[in-house]
């Protein structure tokens, strides 16, 4: 890091020799007594520059050729192709972390990373693995029951959650982050239930290209980046929603199909048929009362011209993911093909917004449980709507978790140095072994705030060693900065409790799933799934890789 290399963590004298280790030339490579260490440090080494709100971003080219342009550790992870079992585990927890509390997925991997290379030291030193795996697990133990003393600030089920929600949001690329933390604020707080609980449900998120991320604005219901293809444009009542994910007529041209016409009779009847096909598919969207239509797939001209005939609004989808949430929200299937659905979605009415230059397609209704507000960002690029999208689910989870749990720790690194200095103190007094990894959690917790500093451009170690002294000197609510170490109450940097403490536990398991695993063993792959969808002869595979490739896990 910078500021200087760091010195191998201390371990106490009274843990006895580690097992011994074969002589290896001056050129070998130690031998990892972990075979999760190396992956866990590759994963690491790609994540720590985007940590912390003065992370860079990566610009990630993926096997089927997309770039993705992201700062967000969830869709890096998502976009990469890993093929170590621990990488993978490693993956899956900050998944898991990402999904159940919007953030915290770069806190899982490099906190386990550090926590994985600690374990590898006091197996040296000599502690067997199943007394590492004890010691950590009480270690874990102290660190959650310790977490809730530091909290020192809490959310009022009456006060604005503006304050709360901008420290959260504010480690996104995202600009104009005031503006629009005050929409997911002012969403929020509008869809809150009376006996103080909040469904994130609630609250829509929608993205349209075009205009400025200040022209954003609360839509009521749910709307979808979407537009009406037909002359009818809205449904004021009594809306029944069908969802197709296929073409709106007949079949695809591009259907492996081949029609034997000799003759124009022939060519009449087919003509006819297809003509009779469209009309009984319409027939029976009006026989189930079916008067919305989304669609994503191709619109063909004759079926919405009957469409347009009998009243049916046709919308065009613009996205999978949109079909998907649609069919969550209004509690009807996506339907492969041209047949309305036994249970049809119902809402109030649908109709089209125009904002500009972008056009929104609004489902309202008023039933508990359903959106109620949709927050439609506006922004010129698509990789500045992602971020901003991002940051907006980010805030929507942590407003949930703080009608949860209104509890706020220091942020900015304070909580993590605060928990490291009591362990550090703990671990020094304990007798035995959990000493040792008292003290091997504690380095590993201070890793996070030297990743800060690093990221933000400070030298590192005088960074820390102002941070230790304050903690040292009782004042726990000292954070690192974008200058310097910061007063965290000042500058209204907070982490949610709920947050912290779910990626804690996240760490832990994972940790202590991998310390006790000594070899890793791959079977042999079938020649079946050795095949590709697109063979390639044997000998122009010879040509284009002509190095042969090694197994790194055993490196």
């Amino acid at each position: 890091m910078a500021g200087g290399a760091t010195a191998a963590p201390p371990l106490p004298e009274r843990l006895g020799p580690g097992p011994r280790r074969r002589a290896r030339g001056p050129g070998a490579q130690e031998e990892h007594l972990l075979c999760s260490v190396p992956a866990a440090q590759t994963l690491a080494r790609v994540i720590r520059p985007c940590y912390g709100p003065h992370g860079r971003q990566k610009l990630l080219v993926t096997a089927r050729g997309t770039t993705v342009f992201t700062g967000s550790t969830a869709a890096i992870l998502q976009a990469l192709e890993l093929e170590h079992p621990a990488a993978r585990l490693l993956r899956e927890a900050a998944h898991k972390q990402a999904e159940s509390c919007g953030d915290g997925a770069a806190f899982v991997v490099l906190l386990a990373e550090a926590l994985l290379q600690q374990a590898e030291h006091l197996l040296r030193a000599g502690l067997p693995r199943s007394q590492l795996r004890e010691a950590y697990a009480a270690a874990t133990a102290e660190v959650l029951a310790l977490l809730p003393s530091l909290s020192i600030r809490s959310l009022g089920p009456l006060e604005d959650p503006f304050w709360a929600l901008y420290s959260v949001m504010n480690t996104h690329s995202a600009s104009q982050m005031d503006y629009l933390t005050k929409l997911v604020a002012h969403a929020c707080w509008a869809t809150k239930e009376l006996d103080g609980s909040f469904h994130r449900e609630r609250v829509g998120v929608c993205t349209l290209r075009g205009g400025r991320l200040e022209d954003s604005c609360l839509l009521p219901g749910m709307a979808l980046a979407a537009k009406p293809c037909g002359q009818v444009i809205s449904v004021l009542q009594g809306a029944r929603v069908a969802l197709f994910v296929c073409a709106f007529g007949p079949a695809s041209p591009n259907a492996p199909a081949t029609a034997r016409l000799s003759s124009s009779a022939d060519l009449t009847k087919f003509r006819k048929g297809s003509e009779q096909l469209i009309e009984k598919q319409v027939a029976q969207l009006v026989t189930a009362s079916i008067n919305v239509v989304v669609v994503w797939g191709n619109i063909n001209e004759n079926t919405l011209t009957l469409a347009d005939k009998y009243g049916i609004m046709v919308i065009q989808a613009r996205s999978r993911r949109d079909m998907v949430y649609l069919s969550e929200v209004l509690g009807t299937p996506l339907m492969p093909y041209l047949i309305p659905p036994l249970k049809p979605g119902k809402c109030q009415r649908v109709y089209q917004q125009d904002l500009g230059e972008g056009m929104a397609v609004v489902f309202e209704w008023e039933c508990p449980a359903t959106p109620a507000l949709t927050i439609a960002l506006r922004g010129a690029t698509a990789e500045g709507l992602k971020s901003a999208e991002q940051a907006a689910y980010h805030g929507i989870d942590a407003y949930f978790q703080l009608c949860q749990d209104p509890r706020l720790l220091p942020g900015a690194g304070a909580t993590e140095m605060a928990l490291a200095k009591i362990l550090s103190e703990k671990g020094s007094t304990l007798e035995g072994l959990n000493g040792p990894a008292f003290l091997a959690f504690a380095q590993a917790l201070q890793s996070l705030p030297e990743t800060l500093a690093e990221n933000a451009g400070l030298v590192v170690s005088e960074v820390m060693a102002e941070m230790k002294g304050a903690h040292q000197a009782g004042n726990l609510l000292v954070g690192v900065g974008v200058e310097g170490i910061i007063n965290v109450t000042q500058e209204g940097v907070w982490d949610t409790l709920v947050a912290k403490a779910q990626g804690l536990r996240a760490v832990a398991d994972v940790a202590l799933q991998l310390v006790n695993v000594d070899e890793i063993i791959v079977a042999k792959k079938s020649p079946m799934c050795q095949q590709d969808s697109n063979p390639v002869p044997k000998k122009v595979k010879e040509c284009l890789s002509p190095v042969k490739k090694s197994n790194p896990w055993n490196n």
